[in-house]
């Protein structure tokens, strides 16, 4: 995983994994600004032909670095990182329900962003 880069790109809302610069996954994700700030994962996508490489994993825990990093929470809707964090939960604090479902309702009212 040594060939693959970590980059935000905040305005475009993407977590971006790129290797021989090509965008080979990512996680697309919002910034809940609601009952506190929070970075909220909707979708991980790697490539097919970069599968099985822990691509997702290495952008799973890049977002909760990032999250520590700004002192914001996670709140995760997307399913890959909801069973990423189960599995990582010394890395991955658990959400608080209301910050999850201010990040639903706010979902469920932006339905053409993702």
């Amino acid at each position: 995983m040594s060939d693959i880069e970590i980059r935000d790109d905040r305005p475009a809302g993407r977590l971006e994994a790129v290797a021989a610069g090509e965008v080979v996954g990512h996680i697309a994700y919002f910034v809940l600004a609601a009952r506190g700030r929070a970075l909220v994962p909707v979708h991980t996508i790697v490539e097919p032909a970069h599968e099985g490489k822990g691509i997702a994993g290495s952008l799973a825990r890049e977002l909760y670095l990032m999250a520590a990093r700004e002192g914001i929470a996670v709140a995760p809707l997307c399913p890959y990182v909801v069973k990423w964090a189960e599995r990582h939960p010394a890395e991955a604090p658990v959400a608080d329900p209301d910050l999850l479902r201010a990040a639903k309702e706010w979902l469920a009212a932006n339905p053409d962003r993702f």
